[in-house]
């Protein structure tokens, strides 16, 4: 068993002010591994008081000092890959190979472009060539950062690393039930050097530090990655303070396949849903066929869905792992079951644990079709390996159904009409869509439409997010 009841504050590991120990769970045996703490209001006070004390003199740092500071976190990152790797995987059930290749890579990847953006970033600038007047962007503040256990890494580095790069000092509460991860980066980010009072961790869950967080008279803005739910509690807890709020939410992504798509892509649809156990806010949950190809593209889904293997996160291989908890699981079950009893054809999966598991969160690739927009699993986010797919005659038709819905973080499209593909993709309601399964560039902005949040992370959008603007006349 891992003892993890410390917190890091003002650059040191302490105890908590009170004890309330918290097991995490190891979703593929369903067995304790690691203790952790959850915090307390005065653990929260404490590490919003050093932050706000660190600030002053971070903020007079140069960006020349700040990169070589996350220029020395890139290589002990880098030094301690795999221990990330392992920690990731045991604590939310990521396999091994997806969990160095995807969940982990993604981490150092979002730091090396952020190492790239500041470099170029200018945080003054003349208005205009006949201006006096100029802008100059300063730090927001202390920043509380709230993260996820499905991209645990992925989400700490897109918050953590461009506060670190504007010059801002902050408090990370990671979820209590992935939070190992978090912890490990904490020591990265000692032993690259970073002052005392800059980075703070503070373990909790969201009713307790969460809401501390967020309702901090002394924190000045709160970045959230989770569930739409929980944004919204964040959000009416943060305006007392009138803070900066950041948000990016739940999802409910729509796939669009016209009968002129690749000739994969009905297959490829299928292994990008159930990729991280389905447990990807951008996931595109619901599949829109064209009604000329819907029965070929069923049979394919069908197929393809049975050939994903689920097994344990320690194995090696490309297969699914579990879900993150019995919470999650007990969640997708039940939805799972709605979808039966409203009517949807269950095509592949169901309720059942997979064959040769009978302990774990695991969860079958599960496929409904003959679904309607109006079903609950075609409005809510599962967060699971579960498919809705859904017949469509017209191109309009297959944008207002993508569009019907309370989400709007990233949708798909699929078809070898370019022009079709550049006409649908801007009337699509979301922050990103994905075009025949190109991947989004480095540094390119990551963010959501109606309740699937506000805000913008990566790249140079990603540096704005903690910055403040300022206008200065007479400058010259």
């Amino acid at each position: 068993m891992l003892d993890k009841k410390k917190f890091y504050i003002n650059g040191k590991w302490i105890e908590p002010t009170k004890k309330n120990d918290f097991e995490v769970i190891n979703p593929s045996n369903e067995e304790s591994f690691a203790v952790i703490s959850l915090g307390s209001k005065a653990d929260v006070d404490l590490a919003v008081k050093v932050s706000k004390e660190a600030f002053e003199t971070w903020k007079e740092t140069t960006k020349e000092e700040r990169i070589k500071l996350l220029e020395n976190l890139l290589s002990v990152y880098k030094k301690r890959y795999n221990e990330m790797t392992e920690a990731i995987s045991l604590e939310m059930g990521a396999p091994l190979d997806w969990s160095s290749n995807v969940q982990n890579a993604s981490g150092q990847a979002h730091l090396e472009d952020f190492i790239i953006r500041l470099k170029d970033f200018n945080f003054d600038r003349q208005f205009n060539s006949k201006s006096n007047n100029y802008i100059f962007y300063e730090p927001i503040g202390v920043c509380g950062l709230i993260t996820p256990w499905n991209w645990p890494i992925n989400q700490i580095a897109l918050k953590v690393i461009p506060a670190l790069a504007t010059g801002c000092t902050m408090i990370l509460k990671p979820s209590e039930i992935a939070p190992v991860s978090a912890m490990l980066f904490a020591e990265m980010i000692h032993e690259a050097g970073f002052p005392p009072g800059v980075f703070n961790l503070v373990n909790g869950d969201g009713a307790g530090v969460g809401t501390y967080i967020s309702g901090h008279p002394d924190i000045d803005m709160v970045s959230f990655t989770g569930s739409t739910r929980a944004g919204k509690l964040i959000t009416k807890n943060a305006a007392e303070t009138i803070k900066r709020v950041c948000l990016e939410l739940g999802g409910k992504g729509g796939n669009i396949v016209f009968a002129d798509s690749y000739p994969n892509a009905v297959r490829d649809g299928i292994r990008n849903v159930m990729s991280n156990s389905g447990q990807s806010c951008d996931a595109p949950t619901r599949m829109l066929v064209e009604k000329s190809i819907y029965e070929r593209a069923v049979n394919e889904a069908v197929d393809e869905a049975n050939k994903i293997k689920v097994d344990v996160a320690s194995k090696k291989g490309d297969h699914i792992g579990p879900v993150v908890s019995k919470v999650q699981y007990d969640k997708i079950i039940n939805l799972i079951k709605d979808g039966i009893n409203e009517g949807a054809t269950l095509a592949a999966g169901g309720p059942e644990m997979p064959n040769g598991l009978n302990k774990g969160y695991f969860i079958k690739p599960t496929i409904f079709t003959d679904v309607t927009n109006d079903m609950q699993i075609a409005k809510k986010e599962i967060f699971g390996p579960v498919l809705s797919i859904i017949p469509f005659e017209t191109e309009e038709e297959a944008i207002n159904v993508t569009n019907d819905t309370e989400y709007g973080l990233g949708n798909y499209l699929q078809t070898e009409d370019k022009d079709k593909a550049k006409r649908v993709s801007k009337k699509l309601r979301s922050g990103i869509v994905y075009i025949n399964g190109n991947s989004p560039d480095p540094g390119t902005p990551f963010g959501g439409y109606k309740q699937s949040g506000n805000g913008r992370e990566g790249g140079s959008w990603g540096l704005e997010e903690y910055l403040e603007v300022k206008t200065i006349t007479g400058w010259k």
